[in-house]
């Protein structure tokens, strides 16, 4: 463990040592456990973003495809029967 020295404001250290007291934990342990519960949360997307992520997908799922149904099927056809028989260098061939 490291020691740091931080300056709170009056308000957060009345509510760090009245959480400590409640829950019978040391003050620097509801530190560490609360950021570590703002850190969980920071990877999560913002209200915001999420809209913006659905209207994306939205979009998205209005595009009409490029390529028809029958090249992209035979594409795909065409890439399992060479996983089936191995992928070779055109030179080796």
């Amino acid at each position: 463990m490291a020691k740091v020295t931080f300056t709170l404001d009056d308000e957060t250290v009345r509510k760090i040592r009245k959480m400590a007291e409640r829950t019978k934990k040391a003050q620097s342990l509801v530190v560490r456990e609360a950021v570590a519960h703002y850190a969980a949360r920071e990877d999560k997307l913002t209200p915001e973003e999420q809209e913006r992520m659905r209207r994306v997908l939205q979009e998205m799922r209005r595009m009409l495809p490029t390529r028809p149904q029958e090249e992209v099927e035979k594409e795909l056809r065409e890439i399992r029967r060479s996983r089936r028989t191995g992928w070779h260098r055109p030179w080796d061939r």
